[in-house]
């Protein structure tokens, strides 16, 4: 028994919880499974074929699908980067675990799932993007992360720090990396006479989602179908949607790839010059610091890829439709720029997804090859979903379901039947109690989250997980967050709550939509007389998951702490 892995102050309760996890640990046998954990960062599931093959084709995640379970009803309790992966950790929503935003401090000091593993003779290991503050020490047996800008790391060059603080940068681009030294753990470093938990965290696709070499032409030529909310008009939503900072329409040329061309004719050294004159200070050390990381052949194929394109969009954006206005602007201005940045974007979106794709290929051939498929359960998710221009936008953040969605397939051969789609609404903080499971470890009751695994083997049927959790809870703390205010609710399989409650002057906005007549939620029907006993059921609902998830009082007054542009700028996004 750790007991430096726990805080004193929750007393004898948590050293009898830890007395009995040491007898399940010396309890444990050959038969618990390897866990491969592989995860990404603002995936979307409308960027995994098994999702939507209309966009993209990722043969290697949907191998995990078809040859397991594909959960579509599978949610975030909090819509951003390091919330979500403290919540997966823990086993609690953030309010509990103390990372309620970006701005957050990771308390190391607390029952997490990788340490229970390790208690039952697990060897654990984190590689990629861990993104919380601090880095890693005891979390995991061994740990290589991705340091520098924020802790979002590079997608070229990218710098690890391991657990002892040795940093070390290594040549190439940061998915292919991420899988190397993984690779590397599994047939180097780790103890073949025990399970693993292998956590493989890229940092693709966040933004500024730039492809690999060989891809950065890949979709070049592409028409992308459009969102049905593209050119949403916000009409029955409160005053925050139309003013959140996520627009497409909005996006700066970072956004897209948009850079000054090499000076190799009188007119491109003459774009360029204007180019970079134009650049606040920010972006051109944003922009010098990209260049400055690449090497003279990483450099030249960007040029050869993108000048052309990047010489058309600046001089389309010297005056409208393609130039960026404030205020008043015609519907049909916006529409004409919002497509043009959509199609960019999701050009080089689907370009990072498939090199995530390709080493997910990669992991999987290895177990083939060692003869490891069998007992190895493999997961690939996303610490959120991402808005991929539904309702104009390119962010996650809002409990709308694009925000709030997470993808989540699972593989265990011989226990999860294949091609199986469970409906059951789970959490990342489900996630835990599932790995625990599966690793015959009893979930902590400290931990808010539950095992669905007996959903996955067929044990547990849907109706009865839905009984024990009719809604789902999430609550999105970051105010001012790309212009979003806070907000929590519920969501059934049928209808969504949600109380943005630091608007109207501290009296709240609310919206509920259902989602049978109204996939896109764009129609508040919150207000609706034929949705009175709905709205009284579902109040009901977010009213006691506050209560039962144990959420203070105090983070629902007023005044609600604010980040400004140079704070948010300092942490890297």
């Amino acid at each position: 028994m750790k007991i430096n892995r726990s805080t004193l102050s929750k007393g004898i309760g948590v050293l009898l919880a830890a007395g009995t996890i040491s007898a399940q640990a010396a309890a444990a046998t050959s038969d618990q499974p390897n866990i491969l954990f592989i995860f990404s960062d603002d995936h979307s599931t409308q960027a995994i074929s098994a999702y939507n093959d209309q966009f993209v084709s990722t043969p290697n995640i949907d191998r995990i699908a078809n040859e397991g379970a594909l959960l579509r009803n599978t949610f975030v309790g909090n819509s951003i980067c390091q919330p979500s992966r403290a919540s997966i950790l823990t086993g609690k929503h953030s309010h509990m675990n103390g990372v309620i935003d970006n701005t957050s401090r990771w308390n190391p000091d607390q029952t997490i799932y990788p340490h229970l593993l390790e208690d039952a003779g697990y060897q654990t290991a984190l590689i990629g993007k861990w993104h919380m503050r601090p880095t890693p020490t005891d979390e995991f047996g061994y740990s290589n992360v991705l340091g520098g800008h924020g802790g979002q790391g590079t997608y070229y060059q990218p710098e690890f720090i391991d657990n002892k603080g040795n940093v070390t940068t290594v040549e190439g681009y940061s998915a292919d990396v991420i899988a190397d030294q993984s690779l590397e753990w599994l047939e180097k470093k780790r103890d073949a006479d025990k399970p693993f938990l292998l956590k493989v965290q890229f940092k693709a696709p966040h933004t500024p989602r730039r492809p690999p070499l060989r891809h950065l032409e890949l979709f070049k030529d592409k028409i992308f179908p459009l969102p049905d909310t593209l050119f949403d008009d916000y009409n029955t939503r409160g005053e925050h949607a139309d003013k959140a900072w996520m627009k497409l329409y909005g996006m700066s040329g970072e956004g897209i790839n948009a850079f000054p061309p090499a000076p190799t004719t009188p007119e491109r050294k003459q774009i360029r010059e204007d180019w970079l004159n134009s650049l606040s200070k920010q972006k051109r050390k944003a922009f010098d610091s990209w260049m400055s990381r690449m090497t003279d052949e990483q450099i030249a194929a960007w040029h050869a890829a993108y000048d052309d394109i990047n010489v058309d969009y600046w001089k389309k954006i010297q005056k409208p439709p393609y130039k960026v206005r404030y205020g008043k602007v015609p519907e049909n201005e916006k529409k004409i720029r919002a497509e043009y940045i959509y199609q960019r974007f999701m050009r080089d979106y689907m370009a990072s997804v498939t090199a995530v794709d390709e080493n997910v290929g990669r992991l999987l051939n290895w177990l083939d090859e060692n003869n490891m498929a069998e007992n190895t359960i493999v997961v690939y998710s996303s610490d959120q979903s991402f808005f991929i221009g539904e309702h104009g936008w390119a962010e996650k953040r809002y409990m709308y379901e694009p925000g709030m969605t997470m993808p989540f397939v699972i593989r265990w051969p011989g226990k999860i039947p294949a091609h199986s789609q469970p409906e059951a609404m789970v959490q990342n903080i489900d996630f835990g109690p599932t790995f625990l499971a599966a690793a015959g470890v009893k979930t902590p009751e400290e931990m808010q989250g539950k095992s669905f695994m007996d959903v996955l083997t067929g044990k547990e049927s849907d109706a009865q997980w839905q009984k024990e959790r009719p809604t789902v809870y999430y609550h999105y703390y970051m105010e001012g967050g790309h212009n979003v205010p806070r907000h929590d609710g519920v969501r059934s399989d049928r209808y969504k709550l949600i109380d943005f409650y630091s608007q109207n002057k501290g009296k709240g906005w609310f919206e509920m939509y259902d989602l049978k007549a109204d996939p896109n939620e764009v129609n508040n029907v919150y207000e609706d007389p034929k949705y009175k006993k709905v709205r009284e059921y579902m109040t009901t609902e977010l009213k006691k998951a506050r209560y039962e998830y144990k959420v203070p009082e105090d983070v629902f007054e007023a005044p609600y702490p604010y980040m400004t542009r140079k704070e948010r700028r300092s942490l890297g996004y």
